[in-house]
Order: structure tokens, then C-alpha cells, then sequence
């Protein structure tokens, strides 16, 4: 019986150094010497097609070869790829990187070997090289074609159309039909062709490095992605195949999946001559059996399934590859076979330390119709960039020259360092990038630090672009994901739904598609002379701060009026009595703001000096524009007070009704929604709260005698009284909004939004487990403590562990009892944890808002209700709950949750905590509600000389940059938890005025404001997302309410 046994090589049991990899190696060093001897010709057929002959000793075991040709391609994570041939029974297996050569090849001039993507991650945000996921877009690609991934028609549409992207660039529509035409890139392609040019519309600058990046946003959410199908039968016969990956064991039938077997559930995989054999842990809550059977076709094909299992595991699941055991003397029973590489941990450590160069390379221009070698030329160091790229504003991510093949490189770049950094990095000269943090937890997998940080890059312009030197790499996220993700926020939009591309805002967040240099003018010393001048009086910035913030509430409530009723209007999903109760009440309000921006804008012009009546000085005032409009708001009162009615009736909508979800969690992915949807229905409420603010700052300025002081403080007693009449109504309805989107970050969890409960604070805390202390996202409300842990699901959501209600518990500082900094004991009625901060600060935060909480529950009536989806009473002593096994990815611990896994934004405000270790209460978020902030600033990297300007919007703890105001989605974002704010010393050389500097690790950003008031109005907003607020001086003005 072949089973898990890990047995030395010849050369290890000798003490002969092991050959590490191409992959490990600095850019110009030599792999190990490998054995002499009679060399053998190897054809490689690439991901391309193209094919390369590789001489390599006869004896030279596998690893030899796929070194071989990762040194070729300068390929630093080669460690998810293999070497697939079909041996000579004619079945298509792995080459074993153990084994000589010579006895897997037997004909070597007969075979052809493939390269190909062998392990294929949970998320494409952990591939941190452009390089990297261009090979995987091509096999992606490949699959399409060959029918093996298969998917509905307008997934198979939108993924053809960012390949058309990525190859010939910007839509042209005859060009689309006539490329469309001579390649093929699915069966029955013609049916789609209309939907491919469609979608091909909405991918406009769209860069090929972000073009595989969509891809792979769009593919990995595909059930069959990365899924190779193994024919088998169960117990009674029943035709089904079998395919791993790496969560686990799946079982097909058909191209639809039955079952899957999570690798924390299964004890042992062996096989015995034709049967699979799958031993599972016990669980009295599984109907399966100890140990399932599957039956293969041939000895042969078990083997090379059960090979490929074994491989998958320790790849995804160890911290490390596992040592090989001692050589029994006299019998060896089962396979020695064993994984030989790193594990996915280890590549990711291994970037993010910045243990190698970075490797240039440029992408062969891809409007040629079939992608050439793979192989990449010799690099040049030379300082410089030809003037011709720095001088076009198109030139991302080498667009139009895109391709792995070619005579000038440009370095890769590492995806945990900030996209906005390396955009200006243009020196190709390899460098090496700023190292985020990685995560490691049961599973063994790392997650790269900043990932969610950047959204979404759409820098490219229209117009022909000139093969150029590329410039970038792609980020891991944010960022926040697209950003998030909507990767949103932060990072990965994600858009599987017509007439949406899917976005990276997560990219990341939070992390994505960099935000490069190139995204606006360049705007050097000699524009600061041709620059116009403006008024310098504070008010007329003030009035200026009403019109940009004016324009970005404008595009928040299209985003309903709009897109969000564009997208109802094609569906028959949402009821008729909440289309009224939505729409009719928003699109008044759009109609007003938009003639109230357009007085102010009209203001601010005469004011400008834009016409002659500036010179009698009547018009260098705002006051009575404010005071006429917001009388007229009060005319809309009517409509403000429907809109927490609509809030509530849509999650009533969305928890009734399936196809609705389905159509809101699709246009949350939209790019245009880089918020959660209800925050977008709360707008209006919100933006009463800044025309009072500005008012205040208007009355301030003004001396009584000043001619718009009248109409300034009439204007403030009319709109505070409207604040003070929707107040408590507001205060409610952030408190459920909160709730209700904290519910799509969390699984295995019942009955979140109740009456009486109140969210207080989220955050990233470690727990003092058996395995020392692991990372964990701790969720408190004014009733129970949550604690929850991100595992390998598609979803990004967060599984829930276990609760500890709040309802006579005690907390206690235990640094000295356990030896951990920062640790404090809590002692439930049925459960005691121990937890660590990462700093002093944190800790007293979370101590304040626990024992507040405590306060609070001790008040009520009793013991917070059961909470959990599936949660067996836990009464364990402090010391066994320091000794708890618990398992990152146990899948089954809520099955209902997870059945069928929808895609979710991988940036939202919990995943920044995670990444950035941080926490965030509610009162931040109030905070945050009332610090929003739009304008034009001038952005500088920390190696750049230019500065480019940017349309920025600041909102939800998070900057949105905009190429201009007129964008209808944001380019990129950057959480801001966690980063510091301060002003540049003179050391760094920054020779402007109105300067501020943003800086987290390595990643340091500069950005200029136009004016004194302009520069305080972002420091002060910058500075409440990047330092908790006191929860005293908030509650001091606002009383609590709770849903």
C-alpha cells in the first residue's frame, strides 16, 4: 500500500548540500553543480506554445530540469509551476523532481514536457510577481480553450474580454471583431462575440498587467478554476472524478461539485492498487464514514492522484518541506515518495524579506496575435529610461509591449510593498522593495501585509501606445483587494455581473493594480509659474471645500439614482413597494444638488475673477447662495426621513429574498460602488452634518460686521436645526448599517442584528493558544465578545470560533502570569480566554471598551441570547483553552455558511484591521462619518521628482484617488489605519509649501496641498483616520442609541 512516507535522497543521507531552486537564487548566480555525465535534449513547451530545448544530465533528478527553465525565464516563484508528460502507458503525470530524468523520460526525443501551473492559491493576490500572474493568465487562457474551465457565458465573455485587453489594447470595435475572428478562445466563441465587445468597452486604459490581474480576480471564483479532473467511482459504482486543491479533496460529478473534504478533516490518504483511499478525523456531528473508497482505472492513475494530493497538502498546509524519514535496513513498506520544494509559506516569506533581486523583463507587444518565447534576454543596468517613456503618460505596466520576451527589462515588483511607491520607479536597475508582514497560521499560509492597500489602476490612456520599457508590477490586493476587492476601500471591485469588470480593490484591498506614476500631468517647478493665481481670503477656500465636496456626494447618490437603478431595471428581483420607497426618494434630492452645485460653482467663478464682477466685490461671499439652498432642503425633509425606512427595508429585502442578495453583493463588486451599499444610503444624512460644519468654520472666520456674516449664521441655525431633528435617527441607523455589514464579513454566525445590540469595536487581537499565539479578529458589542480567524475559503470572510458574552465576565492584565507583553486574561461564565495587543495603546483601547461593555451588559436584563450557528457549550479552564488545537480553515464547523461560498470584498474595514494589526471602535467611525473631505492635491513618491495631480477623496478611514473629478470610480485607495502623518523634514529634500507626508514601514508618500487652509482642512481629516478618536469627547455630544 503506498502511503505518506518521506524517505532521504541519495545525496541528502551523504550530507551533499540540497539544491534549493532557481528560485532562491540572486539574479546571476548558478544553480548547484548538477551530476555529470551524458547530457539529454528536453523539449519544453511553454505557456505560450512556444517550445525551448533544455540539455541536462541523464542522472540530474527533476528538480534539475524545472530549474533549468525558471532560470530561463527568470521565474522567482517557480515553485508553483511543474512539468507535465505523458509517460509511456500514455497517462499525463508529474515529473518528480527526486527522480533522475532518464528514468521518468524514456524517450525524451518522442515526449513533449509542458510547463505549466501546478498549485494554484486560494487568492491571486499571494502571486507577487507580474511575471507571475502573467504565466498564470496564460494558463488560465489555455484552459478556457481546452474546455476545462469551464463556466457560464458571460464569466467565459468578460474573462475573453480582458485577454483581448491585455493583447490588442483599447477597444476599437472592428479591430475587436477582426481579432476575435482569427483567434479562438473558447469553443462556440461566435455565439459571444457580442458580449466579449461589450465588456471589451469597459476595459478602456486598462493596462495588460492589470488586464491578467481581472483575469484572475474572475477566474479564481469559478468553481472549476485550477481544477484538474481525475475519473473515478464511488462505493456503489456511481461514475464521479476526483480533484484537489488547495483546501482540499473534491468530488465531482460531471463539472459540478457534490462534496469536498477539507484537509483539516482528513487523518491519512493512501491508496492500494486501483482503490483511493480518503481516512477522515472523527466527527459525531459528519454523516460520513471513517474511511471513504474511491475506485480508480489502473494502479497507475491512483498513484499519480495520490501523488498529486500529497503534494497539494504539503504545499498549502506546512510551514515547511517535510524532512525525509530514516532509510529502513531491511524492508520498506509503501511509497517513498515525499513533497521536494519550499511550501507556499516559505515563497512567501521568501519575497517578502527581499531575499532576491528583482528580475526585469518586458512583455513582447501584444498586439501581436500569438505571444512569442517566455525566454527573456540578458538584463541592462542602465540608469536611465529612455526620455520617450518618461514623457508619455501612457505607458503603464509596458502596455502595448507586453510580453515575457524581449531585449529591455524592467524589475518586478513586490506586492507587499505600496503600489503608489513603486510607481515611480522607474530605474530598471533591479531594486528591492519594501517587505510587509506575513501572517502564518494552522494552515501555514502567509498573507502579504498590505493587500488590500491599492483598488484599482485605470492609468492608461486611449490613445496608440509605443512599445516601452514597462514600468511596474501589480500589487497582492487592497488593498483592501480590487481594492478589494468591491475589493473596495482599500483595496480588490470584483464584477461578475454584465457590463462589470471585476476589480482588484483588494485589494486589497486590502492590496491590486498599482496607482503608478503616470496617472495625471506631470506638474514640475516650471507650472508653479504658469499657475493660476486664486483668491487667498480662507473663505473663498472654505466655499471651495462646499463645491468638491459637493461634486463627490453628487456622484455618491448617482451611484443609487443610476447605477444601482440601471441594475434593479434589468432585473426582476427587487419588489415593486422598495423600488418606491428607494428610488423616488433619491432622485429629488440628485435633482436639487445638482442646481445647488452649480450656483456654487458659479459663485466660486465670479469670485475667481472669472468675469468682471469680482471688481465691485459682490460676489466674493457664499452665505446667501447657502442660505437660499438650504431652505430649500427643508423641503426635502420628507425624503431624508425615508431613507433609514429604506435601509431597513432593503436588509429585510436581502434576508427574504435570495435573488436580491445575489444582485446587491454583485453591484457592491461593481467598480462605482467602492463602499458598501447601505453606506450609500445614508449619504444625504451624512452631508447635512458637513454643510454644518463648513457654516461653522464660515461664522468663525467672519467678524460680525462682515457682510456674509448674516446670511452664514442664518443659514447654520437652519441647517442645525434639520441635524438636530434627524439626529437620533442617524445615530440608529449607523449602528445598523455597521451591523448589517459586519454580517457579510463574518460565517458561521446566527442572528447578528438584533434589537438592543450595539457594535462598540473590531479588531486584530492574538490568542494564546497550544500553538503559541495566533492572529485572530475579535468583533465586541454591547452584549458578547466574538473571536474569529480568516481561513483558506474564496469568500474572505471570517470564521467565527467561538463567543464569550459579556454578561458576568471579568478582565484582568496577566503579562507577568503568562510571560506575553501586552496580554490580558478574560474569565466568562463558560469560557476563559488569554489575548495580546500589539502595543501599550491598543491594549488600554480595548480595556476601556471592554469593561465599558461589561458595564454595560451587567445593566441589562441578562445573558446575551446564543449567538453561534453551530456552538457547543465551552467550559474550558484557562490553561486548556491555552492548549487548544484550533484549526484555520475547519470548513465544516459551519457547513449551511459555506456550502456554496459567494464572492465578497476582500478590503473592507475588518481586513485592514487584520493586515495593518490594528482596531477600530464605533466612535471612530462616527469620527470618520463626519470627516470627509474632496479635492485636488498633488501627490509625490518617496523617489520620484515630479508631482502629479490627483482628484482625492477621503472617506471611511481610507484616500480615493480619482484621475479627475468626472471619474465615476476611484483608480486606487490607501487605508490610512495605521499610517503616520507628519511634515517633511528638511533631510528629504521636499522644497514646496503646504506639504504633508504619509508614511507606514517603508512606504512614504508626500502630498501638497494648494493653500494654508486646504493643507490644515487634510491634516485635520487625515489626522482622525490615523489616531483613534477619545470616546469620551464623541460621546460627550452624542447620545447612544442602539438598533
Amino acid at each position: 500500500m503506498g502511503e505518506i512516507e518521506q524517505r532521504p535522497t541519495p545525496g541528502s543521507r551523504l550530507g551533499a548540500p540540497e539544491n534549493s531552486g532557481i528560485s532562491t537564487l540572486e539574479h546571476g548566480q548558478k544553480p548547484p553543480p548538477t551530476p555529470s555525465g551524458k547530457l539529454m535534449s528536453v523539449r519544453i513547451q511553454m505557456l505560450d506554445d512556444t517550445q525551448e530545448a533544455f540539455e541536462v544530465p541523464q542522472r540530474a533528478p527533476g528538480k534539475v530540469l524545472l530549474d533549468a527553465v525558471c532560470s530561463h525565464l527568470n521565474l522567482v516563484e517557480g515553485d508553483y509551476f511543474g512539468l507535465e508528460f505523458p509517460d509511456h502507458k500514455k497517462i499525463t503525470v508529474w515529473l518528480d523532481l527526486l527522480k533522475p530524468i532518464v528514468k521518468q523520460i524514456r524517450r525524451p526525443k518522442h515526449v513533449i514536457v509542458k510547463f505549466v501551473v501546478k498549485f494554484f492559491p486560494p487568492d491571486h493576490t499571494q502571486l507577487q510577481e507580474e511575471l507571475t500572474r502573467y504565466l498564470f493568465a496564460l494558463q488560465v487562457k489555455q484552459d478556457l480553450a481546452q474546455g476545462r474551465l469551464t463556466c457560464s457565458d458571460t464569466s467565459a465573455a468578460l474573462l475573453i474580454s480582458h485577454i483581448v485587453q491585455s493583447e490588442i489594447g483599447d477597444f476599437d470595435e472592428a479591430s475587436d471583431r477582426e481579432h476575435l475572428a482569427k483567434n479562438k478562445y473558447i469553443p462556440q466563441q461566435d455565439a459571444l462575440e457580442d458580449k466579449i465587445v461589450e465588456f471589451h468597452h469597459n476595459h478602456i486604459g486598462q493596462t495588460p498587467a492589470e488586464s491578467d490581474f481581472q483575469l484572475l480576480e474572475i477566474a479564481r471564483r469559478l468553481e472549476m478554476y485550477g481544477i484538474r479532473l481525475h475519473p473515478a467511482k464511488d462505493r456503489e459504482g456511481t461514475k464521479i472524478n476526483l480533484a484537489v486543491a488547495n483546501t482540499g479533496i473534491l468530488v465531482f460529478q460531471g463539472f459540478t461539485k457534490i462534496n469536498a473534504f477539507n484537509w483539516a478533516k482528513v487523518r491519512k490518504l493512501s491508496f492500494k492498487r486501483k482503490r483511493f483511499l480518503i481516512k477522515l478525523r472523527p466527527d459525531v456531528n459528519s454523516s460520513y464514514q471513517d474511511t471513504l473508497e474511491f475506485l480508480m482505472a489502473s494502479r497507475d492513475f491512483c498513484k499519480s492522484f495520490w501523488k498529486i494530493c500529497v503534494e497539494h497538502h504539503a504545499f498549502f498546509r506546512l510551514f515547511e518541506e517535510p524532512k525525509p524519514k530514516p532509510k529502513p535496513v531491511l524492508f520498506s513498506r509503501g511509497s517513498s515518495f515525499r513533497f521536494s520544494g519550499r511550501t507556499q509559506k516559505q515563497v512567501l516569506d521568501y519575497v517578502k524579506e527581499g531575499g532576491h533581486k528583482k528580475v526585469q523583463f518586458e512583455r513582447k507587444h501584444s498586439k501581436i496575435h500569438s505571444i512569442g518565447s517566455l525566454a527573456t534576454q540578458p538584463t541592462e543596468t542602465n540608469s536611465e529610461v529612455p526620455k520617450q517613456a518618461q514623457q508619455s503618460a501612457s505607458l503603464t505596466f509596458g502596455e502595448g509591449a507586453a510580453s515575457l520576451g524581449g531585449q529591455s527589462c524592467q524589475p518586478g515588483r513586490d506586492p507587499t510593498a505600496s503600489a503608489e511607491e513603486r510607481g515611480p520607479q522607474r530605474n530598471p536597475a533591479p531594486q528591492r522593495s519594501p517587505a510587509g508582514s506575513t501572517k502564518a497560521d494552522g494552515a501555514g499560509r502567509a498573507e502579504t501585509e498590505d493587500e488590500e492597500e491599492v483598488v484599482k489602476d485605470r492609468t492608461q490612456q486611449s490613445r496608440p501606445r509605443p512599445p516601452q520599457p514597462s514600468t511596474g508590477s501589480l500589487t497582492g490586493s487592497p488593498h483592501l483587494s480590487e481594492l478589494s476587492i468591491n475589493s473596495q476601500g482599500g483595496a480588490t471591485n470584483t464584477i461578475l455581473s454584465p457590463n462589470l469588470s471585476p476589480d482588484a480593490k483588494q485589494a486589497s484591498p486590502l492590496v491590486s493594480p498599482l496607482l503608478n506614476d503616470q496617472v495625471g500631468p506631470r506638474t514640475d517647478d516650471e507650472d508653479d509659474g504658469r499657475r493660476k493665481r486664486f483668491p487667498t481670503d480662507k473663505a473663498y477656500f472654505i466655499a471651495k471645500e462646499v463645491s468638491t465636496t459637493e461634486r463627490t456626494y453628487l456622484k455618491d447618490l448617482e451611484v443609487i439614482t443610476s447605477w444601482f437603478q440601471s441594475t434593479v431595471s434589468k432585473e426582476d428581483s427587487m419588489p415593486e413597494t422598495l423600488k418606491s420607497l428607494i428610488f423616488p426618494n433619491f432622485e429629488p434630492l440628485h435633482k436639487f444638488h445638482t442646481n445647488f452645485l452649480k450656483e456654487i460653482e458659479q459663485r466660486l467663478a465670479l469670485w475667481e475673477g472669472r468675469s468682471n464682477a469680482h471688481i465691485r466685490g459682490d460676489y466674493q461671499r457664499i452665505g446667501d447662495v447657502m442660505l437660499k439652498n438650504i431652505q430649500g432642503m427643508k423641503h426635502l425633509a420628507a425624503h431624508l426621513w425615508k431613507h433609514s425606512e429604506a435601509l431597513e427595508a432593503l436588509e429585510t429585502g436581502i434576508r427574504g429574498s435570495r435573488r436580491l442578495e445575489s444582485l446587491c453583493r454583485d453591484f457592491e463588486l461593481q467598480k462605482v460602488c467602492y463602499l458598501s451599499l447601505n453606506t450609500f444610503l445614508l449619504r444625504p444624512l451624512h452631508r447635512l452634518m458637513h454643510y454644518k460644519q463648513v457654516l461653522e468654520r464660515l461664522c468663525k472666520h467672519h467678524p460680525p460686521s462682515h457682510a456674509d456674516f448674516r446670511d452664514c449664521r442664518a443659514a447654520l441655525a437652519e441647517i442645525t436645526e434639520m441635524v438636530a431633528q434627524l439626529h437620533g435617527t442617524m445615530i440608529k441607523m449607523e449602528n445598523f448599517q455597521k451591523l448589517h455589514e459586519l454580517k457579510k464579513d463574518l460565517i458561521g454566525v446566527d442572528n447578528l442584528v438584533i434589537p438592543g445590540r450595539e457594535f462598540i469595536r473590531l479588531g486584530s487581537l492574538s490568542k494564546l493558544s497550544g500553538k503559541g499565539l495566533q492572529q485572530r479578529m475579535f468583533f465586541l458589542f454591547n452584549d458578547v465578545l466574538l473571536y474569529t480567524s480568516r481561513g483558506l475559503t474564496a469568500s474572505n470572510q471570517f470564521k467565527v470560533h467561538g463567543q464569550l458574552p459579556l454578561y458576568g465576565m471579568t478582565m484582568e492584565e496577566s503579562e507577568d502570569e503568562w510571560g506575553v507583553p501586552h496580554c490580558l486574561t478574560l474569565r466568562g461564565q463558560r469560557q476563559s480566554i488569554v489575548v495580546a495587543a500589539s502595543s501599550r495603546s491598543e491594549m488600554e483601547k480595548w480595556v476601556e471598551d471592554i469593561q465599558m461593555a461589561i458595564d454595560l451588559a451587567e445593566k441589562s436584563s441578562g445573558p446575551a441570547p446564543e449567538f453561534l450557528a453551530s456552538s457547543p457549550p465551552d467550559s474550558k479552564s484557562p490553561e486548556e483553552a491555552a492548549g487548544d488545537q484550533e484549526s484555520e480553515d475547519d470548513l465544516s464547523a459551519s457547513r449551511t455558511s459555506l456550502e456554496r461560498q459567494a464572492p465578497h470584498r476582500g478590503n473592507t474595514m475588518v481586513h485592514v484591521c487584520w493586515h495593518r494589526n490594528t482596531s477600530v471602535s464605533m466612535v471612530d467611525f462616527s469620527v470618520a462619518v463626519e470627516n470627509q473631505l474632496s479635492g485636488n492635491l498633488l501627490r509625490k513618491f518617496k523617489n520620484s521628482n515630479g508631482w502629479q495631480k490627483l482628484w482625492v477623496v477621503f472617506t471611511n478611514f481610507c484616500l480615493f484617488f480619482y484621475k479627475s473629478h468626472q471619474d465615476s470610480h476611484p483608480l486606487a485607495s490607501l487605508p490610512l489605519l495605521g499610517y503616520s502623518l507628519t511634515i517633511p523634514s528638511e533631510s528629504e529634500d521636499i522644497h514646496k509649501d503646504y506639504v504633508f507626508k504619509l508614511h507606514f514601514k517603508s512606504h512614504v508618500y508626500y502630498f501638497r496641498a494648494e493653500s494654508e487652509y486646504t493643507f490644515e482642512r487634510w491634516m485635520e481629516v487625515i489626522r482622525s483616520a490615523t489616531s483613534s478618536a477619545s470616546r469620551a469627547h464623541v460621546l460627550s455630544h452624542k447620545e447612544s442609541h442602539v438598533y
